[in-house]
């Protein structure tokens, strides 16, 4: 139980690594005030963004419940 747990949170933790990574920062800086107007413009795809901040709220929550599942094992 414990080793099927143990694989079961690595890939958890992957992916949770991986859909941080894939997200889209915040603040841009320079590059980002600059390329703000076109993308007020020509409109930017929430939508990838949205699927992938609901994905790492997922992640973190089963990492977080595997975690305490291994804690008490």
């Amino acid at each position: 139980m414990k080793i099927a747990l143990t694989a079961l949170q690595v890939l958890v933790s992957l992916g949770l690594i991986a859909t941080v990574l894939l997200q889209s920062g915040k603040s841009a800086g320079l590059s980002g005030s600059i390329a703000g107007g076109a993308e007020t413009f020509f409109g930017k795809g929430k939508s990838l963004d949205e699927k992938l901040s609901r994905i790492t709220r997922w992640l973190a929550g089963a990492f977080l419940l595997i975690t305490l599942a291994l804690a008490i094992l």
